[in-house]
């Protein structure tokens, strides 16, 4: 096998693969064991057909694409191995440049890694990034443990109002004809939220229990279901029960029953260093990306579609594990929007062109200054996981597969990194 490397367009290489007769007639070969099963000719038993019998009846290519599909994996991965600069960062394209009986030469057109022209990534100033807990953040979040532990109570002396709580029936029509998904029975509902077409809860306010009564409202010209899209539309309300929620008094027997903490006061304090490191961690990571930021608008780099592809997947990924803690479908969500697969995906291809850039730039500095993590930094890092675990550290080290470790080492090597630029660049 003889080959030759050239540089091609857009981060990619080319590669002119050639065999010779022997190489080729072995790759044949492989391809006729491989597939002769499916073959059966008048005289032979299904699979018993000689290769020169098949060659004779079919041509002289009946095995080519099979002894290509063969033979392209195994050479290309060798001149890989020999070629430890290429980088491919994509499945290579492969076009046939000349083929018959005597060899066949190939070209793969191979997606690589591009270079990056690193800017200025050391000197620069940055303002650090910086939030302050105040009094109305730790209030928040005594709200929020007010409405965890809210009830619902029953209103029976009033007419229904904004924020209650309604159970109803309804039934929707247009033009007199009901369509599908119009109809419900015993449906809760919070006026006030906005879960239904405008109109809709505004007109079930001053409601008593047990009315019926005709709501007229039109559909948004915006509305996801086509049919229904501007249309009026009438839909006959009963209303059930009215209920409204009951938040508990914020006092120190409600603090110790709730979560635990001996007091208010101590909730609040609590409450505030938790706010405190989650604002740090969250200013920390802002103030790194406003540093690669910069770096990266200094820095030069051919971005090629295959990472942009890379990452469009991973943000996808991302999305759809959201969604499914949702109970929902990434494909379902994508139809309810009115969208296409294509579509959505487009929507976030200027955040993965950006994405990808940084993580060139990332790994180009890494490159350019040798930063690694040592085996001591990773046996640490396995050291806090197995603590938090609950488990002795050997035994723990000895179960995770190499896929984890090399995981937590490139964690490692990425904070080495940010220690780097933080050391190296002025954060005031």
């Amino acid at each position: 096998m003889d080959y030759k490397v050239e540089q091609g367009e857009k981060s990619t290489v080319k590669i002119y693969i050639t065999l010779d007769k022997a190489e080729w007639a072995a790759a044949n070969l492989q391809a006729y064991n491989k597939t002769k099963g499916k073959y059966s000719l008048q005289g032979f038993r299904k699979g018993h057909v000689p290769k020169a019998v098949l060659e004779g009846a079919y041509g002289k290519g009946i095995f080519f694409e099979d002894a290509i599909n063969e033979a392209f994996p195994k050479y290309y991965y060798d001149i890989l191995d020999k070629e430890a600069d290429l980088k491919p960062i994509d499945r290579p394209d492969i076009d046939i440049q000349e083929i018959n009986d005597d060899g066949i030469t190939m070209i793969a057109i191979v997606p690589v890694k591009p270079d990056v022209k690193l800017g200025a990534y050391k000197g620069i100033k940055i303002d650090k990034v910086e939030y302050n807990v105040t009094v109305e953040d730790v209030d928040a979040e005594i709200e929020k443990l007010r409405e965890r532990n809210s009830r619902m109570v029953d209103v029976t002396d009033r007419p229904a109002k904004d924020g209650d709580t309604v159970v109803i029936d309804y039934s929707g029509s247009v033009a007199g004809v009901k369509f599908p998904g119009g109809t419900a029975e015993k449906q809760n509902l919070v006026l006030g939220s906005g879960s239904f077409i405008p109109g809709f809860e505004e007109q079930i306010a001053g409601m008593n229990i047990g009315d019926e009564k005709d709501l007229n409202v039109k559909f948004p010209d915006d509305y996801h279901a086509e049919e229904l899209k501007g249309k009026d539309a009438v839909f006959a309300v009963k209303l059930h029960e009215i209920k409204v929620k009951e938040l508990p008094e914020v006092n120190d027997e409600f603090i110790k029953d709730a979560v635990g903490s001996e007091s208010v006061d101590a909730y609040r304090n609590e409450t505030r260093e938790k706010l405190e490191k989650s604002n740090a961690a969250k200013a920390e990571s802002e103030t790194e990306d406003k540093l690669l930021k910069a770096i990266a608008d200094a820095s030069e780099v051919e971005v090629p579609d295959a990472l942009v592809e890379r990452q469009i997947d991973s943000i996808m990924q991302d999305i759809e594990y959201r969604l499914m803690y949702q109970g929902m479908k990434l494909e379902d969500y994508v139809k309810y929007i009115g969208s296409t697969m294509e579509e959505f995906r487009k929507n976030y291809r200027a955040q993965a062109e950006v994405n990808a850039k940084y993580q060139l730039v990332i790994d180009k500095i890494i490159e350019v200054e040798n930063i690694s993590a040592s085996d001591e930094e990773l046996d640490e890092r396995i050291k806090e996981l197995a603590e938090q675990a609950n488990k002795e550290f050997e035994q723990f080290k000895a179960d995770m597969n190499p896929r984890q470790k090399d995981y937590l080492k490139d964690s490692l090597v990425i904070k080495n990194l940010f220690k780097f630029l933080k050391e190296n660049n002025e954060i005031a």
